[in-house]
């Protein structure tokens, strides 16, 4: 499978994603948009991994790089490639599917839980997500859900933690994929946003929880086997 990835500042890899995607025969490529790195063609993929980032989808004064990617996004949309979007990268996916992205919400930082939707036991990723699952959370804005996409779960703080569009379109508000290092690296560039609300855990809540970590990895491996085994009209 043709992998692409977009990634939007230097410490929001692909975490978990990379064992992955190292496990299957994938060919792997990416567009580090942060260092002006170019887009392939849009019909050149299978796989489409959108990665989250600080910005809002909003922010293309201060990201002119936004404007591209956006576009980008829209050809892929308009092609026939699975694509996954996760914190930013759900939200891009949003708004480009015509969904408004909401701002100036509770911050919601660490682990919580997720309850699965009931629409989501119709799809074939049902049996790949537990009804109830802990995940790591950073974001302050989230995104309303796209006219004709299931959703699949929401948190205490986020109505719209997950959907599904077309089978092929899969967008996550929350960071399975997350690993210590991964959330070392978020802690150390935004302390600042730890501990700042109800929903706003301390460092030591976020890293001491080794087995949160494992079991998102395990499920967001799991999660990615079944989107992509199936075709999309069985998703």
């Amino acid at each position: 499978m043709r992998v692409h990835f977009l990634q939007h500042v230097p410490y929001e890899g692909l975490g978990s994603l990379q064992d992955w995607l190292q496990r299957g025969d994938h060919q792997v490529t990416a567009t580090r948009l942060y260092a002006g790195d170019g887009l392939p063609r849009p019909d050149a993929l299978d796989l489409l991994i959108v990665m989250g980032g600080p910005m809002g989808v909003y922010d293309e004064a201060d990201h002119p790089w936004l404007i591209a990617e956006k576009r980008f996004l829209d050809a892929v949309l308009a092609g026939r490639a699975r694509m996954l979007g996760i914190c930013l990268g759900a939200q891009l996916l949003a708004e480009r599917l015509g969904a408004r992205v909401l701002t100036g919400g509770e911050m919601e930082i660490g682990w919580f839980p997720v309850q699965r939707s009931p629409a989501a036991a119709d799809t074939a990723l049902a049996a790949a997500l537990p009804e109830t699952f802990m995940a790591f959370h950073w974001h302050g804005d989230s995104f309303e859900l796209p006219a004709g996409a299931v959703h699949l779960g929401r948190s205490e703080a986020c109505a719209n933690q997950g959907f599904l569009h077309e089978g092929r379109i899969l967008g996550l508000q929350y960071h399975l994929e997350m690993t210590p290092a991964g959330a070392q690296d978020l802690i150390d560039c935004h302390r600042d946003q730890l501990g700042c609300g109800p929903f706003s855990q301390t460092e030591t809540q976020l890293l001491a929880a080794e087995a949160h970590f494992n079991e998102a990895n395990r499920l967001m491996a799991q999660l990615m086997d079944a989107f992509t085994a199936t075709n999309p009209e069985e998703v």
